[in-house]
């Protein structure tokens, strides 16, 4: 009876070891996905501010009022 319930704790505790491992890898690769995402974000805010002082420091058409207001 005691030996059944030990080896039902083993097994659980081998189960919750392997589903631990396998969130760790998970986070891992989110982790380094949020690093490369997070570098082009900062890669295209660099662009746009270059676009914007090449354009004389103008504001983005994108962001102007339209003309009826």
């Amino acid at each position: 009876m005691i030996e059944d319930q030990l080896t039902a704790l083993e097994e659980r505790i081998a189960h919750l070891t392997a589903a631990m491992d396998d969130l760790s890898d998970i986070i891992t690769a989110q982790g380094r996905e949020i690093a490369l995402l997070t570098n082009r974000v900062r890669m295209l805010m660099e662009r746009e501010a270059e676009r914007e002082f090449d354009a004389g420091g103008t504001v983005p058409l994108a962001d102007q009022k339209p003309p009826h207001w």
